[in-house]
């Protein structure tokens, strides 16, 4: 019912996930980052502890093949889960239960992991790592956006899709983007696009008024005093 590419900007050390289902609040559920150590994420019948679990293994010296290899191992209901993680180094790693839903594939790029369940057909997930490696000068927020459009245009899930999310994380400890479509009739990758061109220019402002908000710009709305 999902699919999602979580990736790394060998630029500037940025981790990240995009994420879209046919379920209502799929990055709720599913999509982790974590500054410093990766992203990741948990879907097919999801579980969202292993989210969190898979950035601790990463984050205590584990690669990402080891720590979806251990999680593979030792979860005891691990046939109805598809796990895929990228650390800050190494190769990204991705795994697919016996019972994930559907046609289900997932494809391994050198920054970038991707995978879906209940696809059209198994291209997806390599259209979509095609798509991250185009462009590599721009932000990895977009690369990610474009490498989930690329996902819906190539097929993306057999049924409709109502639900998109798109999380980054940079140096602060919080998603610097952390936007969300939790339920759309409409198309959820395009409400998202809309979303980041919103949040784009003001990223970095939210940054500074949570870190030095002596230093930051004004809000621009009545009231504003600055």
């Amino acid at each position: 019912m999902t699919f999602s590419i979580a990736a790394r900007c060998a630029r500037t050390g940025q981790v990240g996930v995009a994420i879209a289902s046919s379920s209502p609040a799929v990055a709720s559920r599913c999509a982790h980052v974590r500054a410093g150590v990766g992203a990741a994420c948990t879907q097919n019948v999801t579980d969202p502890r292993l989210g969190p679990w898979l950035l601790d293994l990463i984050a205590a010296g584990s690669s990402a093949a080891d720590a979806v290899r251990h999680t593979a191992d030792t979860e005891t209901l691990i046939a109805w889960r598809q796990l895929t993680a990228v650390g800050t180094e190494g190769s990204p790693a991705a795994f697919s239960g016996e019972h994930a839903l559907g046609t289900h594939a997932q494809a391994v790029g050198p920054d970038c992991v991707a995978a879906g369940n209940m696809l059209l057909h198994e291209g997806v997930p390599q259209a979509m790592i095609d798509a991250f490696a185009g462009q590599p000068g721009l932000p990895l927020a977009q690369r990610l956006l474009d490498a989930l459009t690329a996902g819906a245009t190539a097929g993306g899930e057999e049924g409709p899709v109502h639900s998109a999310g798109l999380l980054v994380a940079d140096a602060a400890p919080w998603p610097v983007v952390d936007l969300r479509v939790d339920w759309t009739e409409d198309d959820p990758v395009a409400g998202l696009g809309a979303l980041w061109r919103v949040w784009e220019p003001q990223q970095d402002a939210y940054v500074r008024r949570a870190l030095a908000p002596e230093l930051a710009p004004g809000y621009g709305v009545p009231g504003d005093l600055r």
